[in-house]
């Protein structure tokens, strides 16, 4: 009875989950890209400013075919730029990393994800939603939405970049005001000096990993365990519900990434079973794959190369000690170079799941998640 209680109460509506989870995150993320009108990113899915600005989108839509403004030109490297500062802001979703890469790409714009861990580091975080926080999406509208943190983050973007408005983004975000001051904090008093997320480099992740710091606690900021090595989702599963995985393991999970899923799945089983053992304080986990925008904890997710691609990753055995410094942006594991290569050497080709059809092709021809897991 209990649990249907939940069940029935879980959603209030239709909409997107009330977190800052990849589907608001990438809403909210819009906005500060140029490519949505004001209050796109928070309006709740039923409430009637939803709909005048459904109206207002067609109408303007008409109005930048009619003056030949396209995408490209309002995405561009300083509007990609703006939207990694809010995203640190907001602690968006790892998975915001991989679409903007991908749309970076699509707007022959280079954008290294070292630049990301720069922004990260002179980026406060300013609002604390679900998972990360006790707040949720609804919050953050009542508090004035992305204009507002915009207009808080003002000295840390570019503010002449053009929108979907016809005005610059200065102009779009001029005269809010902040409504609460919990929601969404003043600079002067931050979650934490640094932004939500980060990108890890070391011997294991050579082209980068990503992580959601801000729903890291401060116990697995810095973290060294023994590695249990699972080959699938599916077989990491089956031995955390087994209670195989112990306290201060670090779990890898490998061949899911974009060749090897195919596709790069989301583990959200994995991270969802660790917290809810309350192994998140003493577990992390690493992977090629990607994580839900409800993960928490030490999850460290797109490890670049991907195993498929004979990345270190696939190196890994059981028992080899890896170490994860999210504070210094570091995953490594206490292997040289050398037995690295070795190991690797000694592995057969990777055999694609699937080999027939688009997926095929797909494989064939899909990315690196550093660089947005796009075709070739």
């Amino acid at each position: 009875a209990e649990l249907e209680e939940l069940e029935v109460a879980a959603c209030p509506g239709c909409g997107s989950c009330s977190g800052m989870f990849t589907a608001n995150t990438m809403n909210c993320l819009t906005e500060a890209l140029g490519m949505a009108l004001s209050g796109n990113g928070t309006i709740p899915a039923v409430d009637a400013r939803r709909i005048h600005l459904a109206k207002d989108a067609g109408r303007k839509v008409m109005e930048l075919l009619a003056a030949e403004i396209r995408p490209r030109d309002v995405v561009t490297k300083d509007s990609i730029y703006n939207a990694f500062v809010v995203d640190m802001a907001l602690g968006g979703s790892t998975n915001s990393v991989l679409h903007l890469m991908a749309l970076a790409h699509e707007a022959g714009v280079d954008f290294p994800l070292e630049t990301i861990n720069e922004i990260s580091q002179r980026t406060p975080h300013l609002s604390k939603l679900r998972p990360s926080g006790d707040y949720h999406l609804e919050d953050l509208d009542l508090a004035g939405g992305i204009a507002v943190l915009m207009n808080e983050l003002r000295d840390r973007l570019n503010l002449e970049v053009r929108t979907v408005s016809g005005k610059t983004l200065g102009q779009d975000i001029a005269g809010v005001r902040l409504r609460d001051g919990d929601v969404i904090r003043p600079l002067s008093n931050p979650h934490s000096d640094r932004g939500g997320l980060s990108i890890l480099f070391g011997n294991l992740a050579p082209l980068g990993a990503v992580v959601k710091r801000a729903a890291v606690i401060s116990e697995m900021m810095v973290h060294k365990g023994p590695a249990r090595v699972f080959d699938s989702e599916d077989e990491a599963t089956g031995e955390i519900i087994k209670g195989s995985v112990k306290s201060g393991d670090v779990v890898v999970i490998r061949y899911e990434g974009p060749k090897g899923g195919p596709g790069m799945p989301e583990m959200l089983a994995p991270t969802s079973l660790i917290a809810g053992m309350g192994l998140d304080r003493e577990v992390a986990l690493i992977t090629d794959g990607r994580f839900s925008g409800a993960t928490r904890g030490a999850a460290i997710g797109h490890v670049s190369p991907e195993a498929a691609e004979k990345g270190p990753i696939a190196a890994l055995r059981n028992g080899d000690r890896v170490k994860i410094d999210i504070i210094n942006s570091r995953i490594d594991v206490e292997l040289s170079d050398d037995e690295i290569a070795q190991r690797l050497s000694q592995l057969p080709e990777f055999e694609p799941k699937i080999k027939t059809g688009y997926l095929k092709r797909y494989v064939q021809t899909v990315t690196s998640a550093a660089s947005g897991a796009v075709f070739r």
